[in-house]
């Protein structure tokens, strides 16, 4: 098994070596800036209101990226309510109801992953540095 190579951690200015990304140290930090998901909106409300409903209307992943064959969606079964083609924050911002199933699509974990680093990059911590 190859051994992989320590790195200097990802965060700016942080000298400790990892094997990738953070270190430990700077890992529990962001952890600890970005809150929970409570905290961050996605309460009650969320789970009950805006998931449930979003799955159940998405049972399969409806994401069209482009490394699909001919732009049709993966088939595979949604688990993540991705809310699209605005984010949280965004409807926020503009007095709209977050937790309304209109403002999201049923995504899988691949797809889910890949279309949150592209629309969020440096990662979901980045902002709040």
């Amino acid at each position: 098994m190859a051994r992989r190579t320590l790195t200097v951690c990802s965060t700016p200015g942080c000298p400790e070596y990892t094997r990738g990304g953070r270190c430990a140290d700077c890992q529990t930090k962001a952890e600890q800036r970005r809150g929970s998901s409570t905290e961050r909106g996605y309460g009650s409300r969320h789970r009950t209101g805006f998931r449930a409903a979003v799955l159940a209307r998405d049972p399969t992943c409806v994401c069209t990226a482009e490394d699909h064959d001919h732009n049709q969606p993966c088939g595979q079964r949604s688990l993540h309510a991705d809310h699209h083609p605005r984010d949280r924050r965004e409807l926020v911002a503009a007095g709209e109801n977050p937790n309304d199933p209109r403002h999201g699509r049923g995504l899988c974990g691949p797809c889910h992953s890949r279309e949150t680093a592209r629309d969020q990059p440096g990662g979901w911590a980045a902002d709040q540095a």
